[in-house]
């Protein structure tokens, strides 16, 4: 069994890109950081065994987000390039323009890497896209969820494979082949290739939610939680994930089989809806409501309250969530589109006359 800090070697790569041989073509993120440094030099060597066995192999093609946001970040893209380039590797420098937010920017950044990411993809004629997360991304990503009171859906990580939106409704999977092995093996990996990277200096910057966590995890570590421990938690909570998803699944079907269309009401049971499991009750009630509703994604700590108050009254309710209007009467809950909210009256100023 592999030391943590061992290089990948040849039987590691393999296993880590198995079943992707037959792809066209592979977007690689590589910003030239530890991680993606990495993962641009051993998917390039795993591409070359490829071909030479198969006579074909993936086209890849790395991409840079510039997101502008430090000065180094230029030089930092031509070195990437310049790796690239050595490495048989089509590169492309892609920069995030327009005005940065003043706070949340680093959601900001990821959002827009993930945009342009996608937008390249769709250009290149690829239909995946690989990212270089590792163990202990997926062990930060734990703890930043626990910390921000997420669900069982949070909880359950990185997906090794999901997917992302892209220019006409084309879906773009998301690739994570490095999310099982540590960063520790990534640095090794390179040192080992006598291959430089460089170093953000906001991974360092306490200013950042996900540095002050990242700070946690050698004490925990010491306490027996360490990244694999938390990785290990994810892939459970995946696994009761999708059990409970089986079940809102066959719950839907029971409660409500006709389908559900646009402007129509959905009408449960208010019995049949009250004898579900808790957790499966919720979540079918917040796909009721994000199907009728038309303000966005449904935020959990709303729904619950939302959920409580309908367990906790047996005659009526009447709510508004993400603009949805949710009602139980007469034994009936009923999900459906919310009324236009009024605009808020002006006030009226009156001219007064004041005498001296």
């Amino acid at each position: 069994m592999a030391i943590a800090d061992e290089a990948l070697g040849e039987e590691d790569a393999n296993a880590l890109f198995d079943g992707l041989q037959n792809l066209r073509g592979l977007i690689l993120a590589v910003s030239g950081g530890p991680d993606s440094t990495a993962l641009l030099v051993v998917a390039a060597a795993w591409a070359k065994r490829v071909k030479h066995r198969l006579k074909r192999a993936p086209k890849l093609v790395a991409v840079t987000i510039d997101h502008g946001l430090r000065a180094e970040s230029r030089r930092e893209a031509a070195a990437v390039k310049k790796l690239a380039r050595r490495l048989g590797v089509a590169h492309r420098t892609v920069h995030w323009r327009g005005a940065k937010p003043n706070s949340g920017l680093q959601e900001a950044a990821r959002a827009a890497r993930y945009r342009l990411l996608a937008r390249e993809a769709a250009r290149a004629g690829c239909a995946h896209i690989a990212t270089a997360h590792t163990l202990d991304d997926q062990a930060e990503t734990l703890l930043f969820r626990l910390a921000r009171g997420s669900g069982l859906t949070g909880l359950a990580g990185m997906a090794h494979t999901s997917s992302l939106p892209a220019r006409n409704e084309r879906e773009i999977v998301l690739l994570r082949p490095l999310l099982s092995v540590p960063k520790s093996r990534l640095v090794a990996t390179l040192k080992a290739a006598r291959i430089g990277y460089s170093s953000d200096p906001s991974n360092n910057d306490p200013r950042f939610t996900r540095t002050r966590l990242r700070g946690l995890l050698p004490g925990l570590a010491a306490e027996g939680l360490d990244a694999k421990g938390l990785a290990r938690l994810a892939a459970r909570m995946r696994r009761a994930e999708a059990a409970i998803e089986f079940a809102v699944g066959s719950a839907h079907a029971a409660l409500a089989p006709a389908p559900w269309r646009a402007g129509e009401p959905i009408v449960f049971s208010a019995g049949a809806f009250a004898d579900l499991p808790q957790e499966v009750g919720l979540r079918l009630l917040g796909r009721a409501i994000a199907h009728a509703g038309h303000e966005g994604p449904v935020e959990l700590g709303k729904l619950e309250l939302v959920y409580d108050s309908l367990r906790a009254s047996a005659r009526q309710v009447r709510r508004t969530l993400a603009g949805a209007l949710i009602t139980l009467e007469d034994g009936k809950l009923t999900v459906e589109g919310a009324p236009p909210r009024r605009a808020p009256a002006k006030r009226r100023i009156r001219n007064k006359t004041f005498k001296k």
